[in-house]
């Protein structure tokens, strides 16, 4: 019975070596010569591509981007610690890609696919190039459908399209990452999917964003990109394309998608220290000649697609940090070049607690208010002026010592529309909620409410036109406008929530 059992063994194992047909295949093969901060410089690979994928001895991968006819520049996708002179090197023949498809979402991961949230390995099917051309402008169709953020000042404001690219700059600490993730929380239901892309971040950072996300039920439809600050700079260069690609794969499904980029500061200055190690000509603050470039591609991947490829959308928030609100730095300057508009967190409103501390003045979108919804555009043009006219009054108001009863008013009312912009931390707010309380401060009715009560009146009004007008709220939720008698029911809810309140306080 063995002796069977091994002859069928053997049998099996004759039959299938005689359907291999060894052949020979050339490798190109070469040599590292340099290797240390993040970059390896090499000898050989003679047939080696610009930004072709390449393989360590060991496994560690890298990208050559640097052909010069004695040597070629690698930037490193992974730790330097086993590498050393001598090492060999393989050319793949591929280029640099990136895992896409709905396996991703809800997950935590890197630009090369490796699973960061310890959970089980991911199972995709397609890997897709990091660096891919724009869409041609013949393939773009207008930005028209507006994108919810929840915020009151963005939504009302500084509204912001789907397929449109809105710069959120500021100094440190002001608040840009809190928007851009309140914006993330607000697609919960809006079928949108989201990429947050963390370029150089602490991992404490990363890890309170992901909490946040996961406790607000905004993880499942969200792509965790990172590259922390103690990852290589190749690695944090590739990042933000890695994640493009991953957004562009629901684009082309038909999918509206939004992808955050925090922050493209330290992107720039990934950029920078590879080139300067790789020895290219330094510019302007010892940036390469090519930095415009590297934001320019990848933003002009952020589009809205016509009928014909499906008609999705990709929109791009990217976040940039100055230094002592200067927006005029090199950086910034490039990125409002590059974008259709910007929101400017403002140190000084931040100090003196107005969150989320967007300075209306410096802030625009240059597309987003074709995308607004009718009942919007009924209060925010006022809403914008009385704002404004209140801002320029304030400054002057602090050098005068008598003030007219119309200057008075017009800085009383501007306090209260200031207080009622005001929206708490990871609170976004349906368009009929966001409405309703500024139809309120738009017609006056808060003007002689002591500040410190807006919120609770706020909330109030809030709570009550969603319970009593249900109807009126899906129809300001789907963008419909209202006419004269239903704003009226707005204003008169408002009117009885304050008169209520008054009564309870006299009482």
């Amino acid at each position: 019975m063995l002796q069977a059992l091994l002859e069928d063994i053997v049998a099996r194992v004759d039959a299938a070596n005689a359907d291999i047909r060894p052949e020979l295949r050339l490798r190109e093969i070469g040599t590292v010569t340099q290797v240390g901060g993040g970059i390896a410089r090499i000898r050989g690979l003679p047939g080696v591509t610009s930004e072709e994928l390449v393989r360590f001895a060991g496994g560690v991968l890298g990208v050559a981007i640097n052909l010069e006819p004695d040597e070629v520049g690698i930037m490193l996708l992974d730790d330097n610690a086993r590498l050393a002179a001598g090492t060999e090197v393989y050319a793949t023949g591929r280029e640099v890609d990136t895992p896409v498809g709905d396996a991703l979402l809800g997950r935590v991961l890197d630009a090369t696919g490796r699973v960061l949230d310890h959970g089980k390995a991911l199972r995709f099917s397609e890997r897709r190039p990091i660096e891919r051309p724009a869409p041609a402008i013949i393939d773009r169709e207008p930005v028209t459908v507006p994108l919810e953020t929840g915020i009151k000042t963005i939504d009302a404001l500084i509204p912001i399209g789907r397929g449109q690219r809105e710069l959120i700059v500021g100094d440190r600490q002001t608040g840009k990452t809190s928007v851009a993730v309140d914006t993330i929380i607000n697609q919960r239901d809006k079928d949108v999917i989201c990429i947050y892309c963390a370029i150089g971040q602490r991992g404490t950072a990363v890890a309170r964003v992901v909490d946040t996300l996961r406790r607000n039920e905004a993880l499942q439809h969200t792509i965790v990109v990172v590259a922390s600050d103690e990852d290589v700079p190749g690695l944090r260069f590739i990042t933000p394309y890695a994640a493009t690609t991953m957004a562009e794969y629901f684009m082309e499904q038909g999918r509206d998608t939004l992808i955050v980029y925090d922050d493209l500061t330290r992107h720039a200055r990934a950029y920078r220290e590879l080139s300067l190690l790789l020895r290219r000509p330094p510019g302007r603050e010892a940036y390469p000649g090519d930095i415009f470039y590297i934001h320019s591609r990848m933003l002009e991947r952020a589009t809205h697609l016509n009928g014909d490829r499906g008609g999705g959308s990709l929109t791009a928030l990217p976040i940039v940090e100055t230094q002592a609100q200067d927006i005029s730095a090199y950086i910034p300057t490039n990125l409002i070049s590059i974008t259709d508009g910007q929101i400017y967190l403002s140190p000084v409103l931040f100090h003196k607690g107005v969150l989320p501390a967007i300075d209306v003045g410096k802030s625009v979108s240059r597309v987003g208010g074709k995308t607004q919804y009718p009942a919007y555009r009924s209060v925010a043009g006022d809403l914008r002026l009385s704002y404004s006219q209140f801002e320029e009054l304030e400054t002057f108001a602090r050098f005068a010592t008598r003030l007219d009863e119309d200057t008075r008013a017009t800085i009383e009312h501007g306090r209260r529309v200031r207080e009622i912009l005001k929206q708490r931390e990871h609170h976004p707010l349906r368009a009929s909620e966001q409405m309703a309380v500024l139809k309120a401060v738009n017609a006056g009715l808060f003007d002689e409410l002591p500040l410190e009560r807006i919120d609770e009146v706020e909330a109030a009004i809030q709570r009550r036109i969603v319970q009593e007008f249900p109807q009126l709220c899906e129809r300001l939720d789907a963008g419909e406008a209202l006419d004269d008698s239903q704003w009226q029911q707005v204003l008169d809810l408002a009117r009885d929530q304050l008169a209520e309140m008054r009564d309870k306080q006299e009482a």
